[in-house]
């Protein structure tokens, strides 16, 4: 099956606010004007930008602004934007712009700019860029009241977050949303370590294609015979197979991405939360929980800010939404699961137009909490003052042979040492049960899936929990701590966290796509840990054959409740396929190696008093 090209951008870049089928899009042809000028940095660089304001100038109106690499989006001097309806109805100063380097703006671009905390004179980076910016801006367009929003969701939030550093006086809210804040660790491109294959591939196939000129239109994609994803990723084999086989130097930052196989400066410089030193404006950062793709960002540049910034209003929202999902979707499903409510509407009118309305047009303070998490599994909005909240005590669960887990260690048994399976990565272990074709967008709703598709695998080991007698709730992160071995010298390690529901959990009704919700195993939490960096990001180590090795690593965080019936499972397994790339496991530059250095590994996952594998976790009563 073809994939249409506008299709791959819908799906990867987050373009604009909207997406046409979003009923909640309306036009800003009809109450607003268009202007398109260039701003002139303060090195001379000029950026390309879009504005569009009020016809009504009875009123003074704030400005909100997004900086973009996906195209300010209406070159064309007749060509409207959308934007969310509610937006259009409370009469904001739209402004979009092409950020340096990209499509109609003047000068270089760099992925993931560092920012420059000792610039001087003509030194640029984003924050300068916004700085200048917002100076043209408030002392140009007519009717602005003074006051200025940044926003943006994906790379326009990481445009957005860095913004808020050093930022200019009128700047007084930022809303950085699903940023991205480190590609090496937890955003887009790697987890721990580990790369986003089928993102990273598929993304700057298209996004790095480099530009003789200014342009208006994206660039023709790379050609090539594309079967479905597994298939496709499998049957091309090494990392650096890529580039020789349809790249072909064509992508600097893939270049980038194979020169720089550990956690060195160029991947430090880019990590923002180094940088959120001195930040003014309000803050407001959202996520969701189900984000395949930044909600690292999310939390930690939330986190970041709060550290580094006692004082500042400064708020987390997080909803059990996918990338983009609270402006992209209803959010009251995702996949087979159902969250109740239409939680996008929520978020846009009870949360973010308020917000928005304090701070920009110096309205009353809307009532919201430093931290507002929706709870998935209860299905429940929760109000704290910081997260993860304050009435949290931390536990662990064990694993045990025979598959068990338990929530006290003296109840290891002791009786096997541990439990073992071959990984083969001419046969990795799928991330999902579904087909798709291999230029197409990762499968958004993942990291909710029914897991039944592999625990049959022999190489995924499965442990539950008896029956919870009563709710259990998670709310924060995990950590795994695994007892491990492999045969060879290096190996993946994946830990899910799964809803595991009762044998008689009702079917939906009605039940359009046949649904099996008896032993319905959905994902909670999973993420991946290259072992050689169990040390160091910056430190990769190789594995002694066959001893028995500690490897801790963090998963992302959660807020999710296990009902009453309901198992808590855990499922281990050393591929996640094409999510992320194979490890040879043979110690190596796993971007400069051949496919004979790939080679089948036993794993060891040990459960003993003395080597006791363990989640640990922070559990949270509900009052």
């Amino acid at each position: 099956m073809k994939i249409k090209f506008t299709s791959i951008l819908f799906f990867f870049l987050f373009i604009a606010v909207s997406c046409s089928t979003n009923e909640n899009n309306t036009t800003l042809e009809d109450d607003y004007t268009k202007q398109e000028t260039y701003i002139e940095m303060r090195d001379g660089v000029k950026l390309f930008t879009i504005i569009f304001s009020p016809i009504d100038t009875s009123s003074e109106y704030p400005i909100l602004l997004m900086r973009t690499p996906y195209s300010s989006d209406g070159y064309s001097r007749n060509q409207f934007k959308t934007v969310q309806e509610y937006q259009r109805n409370e009469k904001f100063i739209f402004v979009f712009q092409d950020v340096r380097g990209k499509f109609m703006s003047e000068g270089k671009y760099v992925n993931m700019r560092p920012h420059n905390p000792n610039k001087s004179g003509k030194e640029i980076d984003e924050s300068s860029d916004t700085y200048d910016t917002i100076e043209w801006l408030v002392n140009n367009v007519k009717n602005n009241n003074g006051n200025v929003g940044l926003w943006g969701i994906s790379y326009p939030g990481f445009y957005a977050a860095v913004g808020a550093i050093d930022a200019h006086p009128a700047l007084k809210f930022v809303s950085p949303q699903a940023p991205i804040a480190d590609w090496f660790i937890g955003d887009d491109m790697h987890h721990n370590g580990a790369l986003s294959l089928l993102l990273s591939f598929n993304f700057f196939q298209i996004f790095d294609l480099q530009r003789d000129s200014l342009h208006r239109n994206w660039p023709k994609r790379i050609e090539y015979t594309s079967p479905d994803a597994y298939t496709f990723f499998l049957n091309m084999g090494a990392i650096k197979n890529f580039d020789k086989k349809i790249l072909k130097g064509k992508i600097p930052f893939w270049i980038n991405i194979l020169n720089n196989p550990d956690y060195n400066n160029f991947w430090k410089s880019r990590s923002t939360m180094q940088y959120f030193n001195n930040v003014k404006p309000a803050v407001m950062t959202v996520g969701g929980w189900f984000d395949g793709e930044n909600l690292f960002g999310a939390l930690n540049t939330y986190q970041s800010i709060e550290d580094k910034n006692p004082g500042i209003v400064n708020k987390l929202v997080v909803g059990p939404w996918v990338h983009g999902g609270w402006v992209r979707t209803t959010g009251d499903s995702l996949g087979d699961i159902y969250f109740g409510s239409n939680t996008s509407k929520f978020y846009k009118y009870e949360v973010e137009l308020p917000i928005y309305n304090h701070f920009l047009k110096n309205e009353g303070p809307p009532e919201l909490p430093e931290a507002l998490m929706f709870c998935t599994g209860s299905n429940k909005w929760f109000e704290f003052d910081q997260w993860p909240p304050s009435q949290v005590s931390k536990k662990k669960i064990y694993i045990d042979d025979n598959g068990n887990i338990h929530f006290d260690a003296r109840n290891i048994s002791n009786a096997d040492a541990f439990d073992n399976y071959i990984s083969d990565p001419s046969k990795p272990v799928p991330y999902t049960s579904q087909i798709l074709d291999s230029r197409s967008s990762y499968v958004k709703s993942y990291l909710i899936e029914d897991q039944r598709f592999a625990s049959t695998r022999p190489d995924v080991l499965v442990y539950q929990s008896e029956a919870l007698a009563k709710d259990f709730t998670i709310a924060g992160p995990l950590t795994a701590d695994l007892y491990v071995s492999t045969s060879g010298t290096d190996s993946d390690f994946i830990v899910k966290i799964i809803d595991c529901y009762p044998d008689d959990e009702p079917n939906p009704n009605p039940n359009p796509n046949r649904v099996e919700m008896g032993g319905y195993q959905q994902l909670v939490r999973g993420d991946i840990m290259r072992g050689k960096y169990r040390n160091g990001f910056d430190n990769p180590e190789p594995f002694a054959p066959n001893k028995i090795t500690n490897v801790k690593f963090k998963l992302q965080d959660i807020f999710h409740t296990f009902k009453a019936g309901h198992k808590i499972m855990v499922q281990i397994q050393s591929s996640w396929f094409p999510l992320f790339d194979r490890n040879p496991q043979r110690f190596t530059n796993i971007y400069q190696a051949d496919d004979s250095d790939f080679q089948k590994a036993e794993i060891k996952i040990y459960h003993t008093k003395e080597y006791p594998s363990s989640i640990e976790f922070l559990y949270f009563e509900d009052d």
